[in-house]
């Protein structure tokens, strides 16, 4: 499974991006199972709504599916896939 983050905006504007490939890693099944709950929408995470000025967003695409989503409004699964994959808070 091929698991792409990319965050845009904060005070910077600067654009961060990583990829990882689950493949023969020793969490693969971890990794496997955030990112398909990372993929469903959570209406506690306050879809639709807007972010924060200055803010973080993200778009996380697992083997091309792809959901978008914003600070302060990301589900735990989105949170805990954005920091393992970016290596870095989300």
């Amino acid at each position: 499974m091929r698991i792409e983050v990319v965050r845009t905006g904060g005070f910077a504007g600067i654009e961060r991006r990583a990829e990882v490939d689950t493949s023969d890693r020793p969490d693969e099944e971890e990794l496997k199972a955030l990112a398909l709950l990372a993929l469903r929408p959570d209406p506690a995470a306050g879809r639709g709504s807007a972010g924060v000025r200055d803010g973080f967003s993200y778009r996380i695409t697992v083997d091309g599916r792809t959901v978008s989503c914003q600070d302060p409004h990301l589900s735990d699964a989105q949170r805990s896939l954005i920091v393992r994959v970016l290596k870095e808070g989300a």
